[in-house]
């Protein structure tokens, strides 16, 4: 009897978690549900898009960074965005020796605070059609719309479209990106 009492417990428990998930308004990315409860890393560590960034977090040490209360916008570039990096680039740049590369590069896809589409459409109309943004790494990043969507151009001239927007996180929100940003 004390058996069924604890299982039954258990599935109550869990259909009480369950539930609560299911409230939430989720974006899936990378095939996962992304919960506006979760962390930037919880919820990233789910996208099998961003495989290629969660490893590179790991190497530069960033994840209790990203795991923090924040707030955070990051911009995250996919696995398809850093495979357009020259072959080899990820593989040297995950290495430890280095690591103050990759926490630059990562860094710059950060920025302080949680600018929403609505705010950064606001931040844009502001700036007559542009927005500046300071990067975590107090680099610039640039960001406009264009058809209706955002487009972010790096201090080197690249060009990332934004592919998923509004991705809220307990600390923070997350816009998916086409490229991966170089500072200076």
């Amino acid at each position: 009897m004390i058996m069924l009492r604890n299982i039954g417990f258990t599935v109550v428990a869990a259909i009480l978690i369950n539930t609560s998930f299911a409230q939430e308004k989720t974006v899936t990315v990378g095939g996962a549900a992304m919960y506006p409860s979760k962390n930037i890393i919880e919820n990233a560590a789910n996208s099998k898009d961003h495989t290629t960034l969660v490893t590179a977090v790991k190497a530069a040490g960033l994840v209790e960074t990203l795991e923090s209360a924040g707030p955070f916008t990051v911009f995250a570039p996919t696995n398809e965005a850093f495979d357009l990096l020259p072959k080899g680039t990820v593989e040297t740049l995950i290495k430890p020796e280095n690591k103050a590369m990759l926490t630059s590069i990562l860094t710059y896809h950060v920025v302080s605070g949680k600018l929403d589409s609505k705010e950064l459409a606001m931040k844009i109309k502001a700036g007559n059609g542009k927005a500046e943004l300071t990067t975590v790494a107090g680099g610039k990043l640039w960001v406009m719309m264009k058809g209706g969507g955002f487009v972010l151009k790096d201090e080197k001239g690249g060009m990332a479209t934004v592919t998923i927007k509004d991705v809220y996180q307990s600390n923070g929100v997350i816009y998916v990106v086409d490229h991966v940003f170089m500072p200076k």
